[in-house]
């Protein structure tokens, strides 16, 4: 049995998508598991199991992986997905190999930085081996950049729980060649698509931040007044950079909710 863990939150857009593609494209009986903080209830008849969160996204996944390995048998296997993510093709060929490799195959978004993390917009492993593991998405540990930068993100507590127990894991790297945005609306292994920031108003990689330009003083005063300077520079940033990502978005979204034929080849 193939167990589905999925977060919506705030808004229902991505329910009837997702659950479509997955009917369509997962060859093997699966259940859905899921959380609808802030959807209407109506919308659990979608999914198999409906578990009331609340939280951030990471809680919210190691809770439903909690309520799933309660149930399900060590030999199971257990898929995180996005509630913007879905299969636009039969993934499990791709999952069967890369098991027979490594206990654990997820997204490792290298474009978003170098990031080193497995990523939970798709990622699949057993039930026994997410327990061994002590699965959690939250982030907390970090990684070193190529450019000698040292973040956490979610999936950071993963990656170390991988690293101390020389654990190896097969990474799902972007395959699109087309790239409306360097993170979002994309294409992982040919099989999975993850629409990204579907729940929030855009997002960015992490090498298109903007770099603090001014040093910052010891004078708590000019520490202040420094602080104040970056916040208004990276606003204005973000206001530059979000408005036409969420366009994009919207006119992607609004062609796979019509079930256009090409919205896929557009970004393949």
């Amino acid at each position: 049995m193939l167990h589905i863990a999925t977060v919506h939150f705030g808004s229902p857009r991505w329910v009837e998508i997702q659950t479509r593609y997955l009917r369509e494209h997962i060859s093997v009986p699966y259940r859905t598991w899921t959380s609808l903080q802030g959807i209407d209830p109506s919308y659990g008849a979608y999914f198999d199991r409906v578990i009331d969160q609340a939280g951030r996204h990471p809680g919210k996944l190691n809770n439903l992986a909690l309520e799933i390995t309660h149930e399900a048998q060590d030999g199971d296997l257990l898929m995180f997905l996005d509630g913007d993510a879905f299969p636009i093709a039969d993934p499990m060929p791709v999952i069967l190999d890369a098991l027979a490799k490594a206990p654990l195959l997820a997204v490792r978004r290298a474009e978003n930085g170098g990031d080193r993390q497995p990523h939970p917009c798709f990622c699949v492993t057993t039930v026994g081996t997410w327990r061994d593991l002590h699965g959690d998405w939250s982030p907390g540990h970090k990684w070193t950049l190529p450019d000698g930068r040292r973040p956490s993100d979610v999936g950071g507590n993963l990656l170390r729980s991988l690293e101390l127990t020389k654990t190896p894991w097969v990474d799902i790297l972007r395959s699109n060649r087309t790239h409306l945005d360097p993170l979002l609306f994309a294409v992982y292994g040919g099989i999975v698509y993850h629409h990204g920031a579907g729940f929030r108003r855009g997002g960015t990689a992490r090498d298109s931040m903007p770099r603090r330009i001014l040093p910052m003083p010891r004078s708590p005063l000019l520490r202040s007044a420094t602080r104040k300077i970056e916040a208004a520079r990276l606003t204005s940033w973000r206001l530059r950079t979000r408005l036409p990502q969420m366009r994009e978005s919207k006119r992607v979204f609004e062609k796979i909710q019509r079930g256009d034929p090409d919205w896929l080849s557009s970004i393949s």
